[in-house]
């Protein structure tokens, strides 16, 4: 077994469950900034050092200290601020209290002082609860705010008195952290991003390890769209990036600030997984700055103000030797407007570790992957058929030919299942064909065999729909796959014995957002998924969650899964083969799955080799024990990080080789890995 050691050692760094980290005493002030780099900061601006000394300008330009303090009782704000009752006054405030005490600091201005203890004093003794739509956000927003200033005036001679600190914490383990502590993953990922940002300043703030873990695990592991991994995707696209780009930019700040003080009490969250968020910024900077990205789902170009929320990462990381120049571009464009930002963004120079240089690289493996937005050449003699005109009578005339059926750019509405039969090649124009079955023509599967003998097969260059309209909507998390009730399969292969089918294969074809399996085949014979995009399928429908994959193969041999995406089942694997023989899955990507990465069961002579496999919410690879168990499985030299379970995890097999994988951040385990040869049964 091979481990990545950089990886391996960040890796026990959030091992939380070791005595080590346990004891680690809480540094303090230890959130944006530790004492050492508030001094620099401070020593930069006194000795009149560029940018600090302009933005210091600024800020104390911007702070009035005859500002109104307007505490609520209750805090209401609703979707998009509306309604907003204090919302707007708990904001302005935090902010107010945490640059109020950075100039305190700088200036050893008692007003200054004054001013932060008056805002965090008034909220902490009037405020009881949040409300409505955007609680949770508002909360996320504000708490780690209010804990950078509180923490600053706590450690210095600010005037802050003991009543302070308790009415303060009152506040936040009465007010802030029992609305939080449940964080809110079905969200978009800014919110969760906030919502651990502030978790972890309650945590330090509050002397508490075990909430400032939690924290950590929550960035590491949650489900949905809740953990770094499921915000961030290896390429450096972000969950949110086919919503607009104020908000993205706003989710990369949240967890960029949440490793920011994750990093202040030793533990690197900013390295993890190839810097990971330095791709998250380096995306979406390039973006918002002119470059065309390639997407899953069109990028939007809404919103593509830049946000100041760049300088610090572009600090942190160039200062450890790694270059993000688009990062930088960003910051500089921004810098003339900031002021807090600027001055807290550099740490002292000896609080950095410096890396080798270059630049972050995004992942490569199956990427990209699915349809493309230009398609194979179609051979002279296809038959090309419009939307609007019948796919089935094309397919029909084109039976047992070895004839392509073109489906021709367009959205193809499909009125009943579509039937293929044998010695067909179906293709569509790339990204700009869908096939979409009419959700009320009450049926529950857009394609599936004319009957159970078919053989050569050949599906490609297309998009199949499940989703219940074809348009994109302003926010894609609103019309995910699990929160759509009706039963949606989309490529249906079924025979009634093994070895029924024959010769069928999917290349360049993305089956998503559906409720039911993505792609389901049962009983074939050389089968192969070739740069395929099969995300989002898998939910909670009948016959229940856990039960439906983006990928199910059961009762088939000679398999090959190569260069393809599958991803973000919400309730399922990214693949699953059940009951099945020689078979490989070789250079996929398979993340953000709700339940296992990989599932094998009752199969023998697989192999799982030179994949990426992260962010499952269960282990990254299991291999069960039903019956008689499985045979000669291979696990090779895969990329197997930061799984909910663990890396490697398998029951009963015969001949099970796990070898040269890198592992990191799976689970809560120091062992990354399990294999057993005992016949337990998963009852869960």
């Amino acid at each position: 077994m091979r481990i990545s050691m950089p990886l391996f050692i960040i890796c026990l760094v959030v091992l939380f469950t070791t005595n080590r980290i346990c004891a680690q005493k809480i540094i303090h002030p230890g959130l944006d900034q530790t004492k050492e780099d508030l001094e620099y900061m401070k020593n930069q601006v006194l000795k009149g050092e560029q940018p600090w000394k302009n933005a210091f300008d600024k800020l104390k330009d911007e702070t009035d200290l005859n500002f109104i303090v307007t505490p609520f009782t209750h805090v209401l704000r609703g979707p998009y601020g509306k309604p907003n009752f204090g919302g707007d006054d708990l904001s302005k405030g935090a902010n107010m209290a945490y640059n109020c005490a950075l100039l305190w600091y700088i200036t050893e201005d008692k007003r200054y002082a004054k001013k932060a203890i008056e805002v965090i004093h008034k909220w902490s003794t009037m405020l009881w609860d949040f409300d409505y739509n955007d609680a949770k956000l508002l909360a996320g927003w504000t708490g780690h705010l209010l804990c950078n200033a509180a923490e600053i005036l706590r450690y210095t001679e600010s005037g802050w008195q003991k009543e302070n600190t308790d009415e303060f914490v009152n506040l936040l383990l009465g007010v802030y952290y029992p609305l939080l502590r449940f964080y809110y993953t079905q969200a978009n990922g800014n919110w969760d991003g906030a919502i651990i940002h502030s978790i972890m300043a309650i945590g330090v703030f509050t002397d508490n390890r075990q909430m400032f873990d939690n924290a950590i695990d929550h960035f590491l592991h949650a489900p949905f769209n809740g953990s770094v991994f499921k915000y961030i995707y290896p390429s450096g696209q972000c969950q949110e990036s086919t919503r607009d780009q104020g908000h993205v930019q706003l989710g990369l700040g949240e967890f960029a600030g949440a490793a920011r003080i994750a990093y202040t009490q030793g533990v690197d969250l900013f390295t993890i997984a190839d810097n990971r968020i330095a791709l998250g910024f380096e995306y979406t900077a390039s973006f918002v700055l002119g470059k065309k990205n390639h997407g899953y789902g069109p990028i939007s170009e809404r919103v593509k103000d830049v946000r100041d929320n760049y300088e610090y990462v572009y600090r942190h990381y160039s200062a450890e030797g790694l270059e993000v120049p688009y990062t930088k571009a960003a910051a500089d464009l921004i810098r003339p407007k900031a002021s807090r930002s600027i001055l807290t963004a550099q740490r002292a120079p000896s609080s950095y570790r410096k890396r080798k240089s270059g630049t972050p690289k995004p992942g490569r493996i199956a990427y990209p992957a699915g349809a493309m937005e230009i398609s194979a050449a179609h051979p002279p003699e296809s038959i090309k058929v419009a939307p609007g005109e019948s796919l089935q009578n094309a397919l029909n005339e084109a039976s047992g030919t070895g004839k392509w059926v073109i489906a021709g750019a367009g959205i193809h509405t499909l009125s009943t299942t579509l039937k293929v039969p044998s010695g067909v090649t179906l293709a569509g124009e790339g990204l700009r064909t869908v096939l979409f079955l009419d959700p009320s023509s009450g049926i529950r599967d857009a394609i599936a065999n004319t009957d159970d003998n078919m053989h050569d097969v050949t599906i490609r260059d297309l998009v199949v729909e499940g989703a219940l309209k074809t348009e994109i909507p302003s926010d894609p998390n609103s019309s995910r796959s699990y929160r759509n009730g009706a039963n949606r399969g989309g490529i249906i292969f079924l025979a009634s014995k093994e070895g029924g089918m024959k010769n069928i294969s999917f290349i360049n074809v993305t089956v998503q957002n559906c409720t039911y399996n993505g792609v389901l085949v049962s009983g074939a014979t050389n089968v192969n998924v070739i740069n395929c995009d099969l995300n989002e399928n898998g939910s909670s429908v009948v016959p229940g969650p856990k039960l439906q994959h983006n990928l199910l193969l059961t009762h088939c041999s000679n398999i090959t899964v190569k260069d393809s995406r599958l991803d973000t089942s919400p309730f399922g694997c990214g693949v699953s083969i059940s009951q099945s023989k020689e078979g490989m899955i070789t250079n996929c990507e398979i993340a953000r799955n709700g339940y296992y990465g990989v599932l094998i069961s009752e199969s023998r002579d697989i192999s799982i080799t030179g994949n990426l496999i992260e962010a499952n919410d269960r282990s990254g690879v299991m291999t069960e024990f039903l019956y008689h168990g499985s045979d000669n499985i291979s696990v090779k030299k895969n990329i197997i990080h930061y799984n909910n379970g663990y890396g490697v995890e398998s029951y009963g097999v015969k001949d099970i080789k796990a070898e040269s994988n890198t592992y990191a951040g799976n689970g809560k385990h120091k062992d990354q890995q399990k294999l057993s040869t005992e016949k337990y049964i998963i009852m869960e």
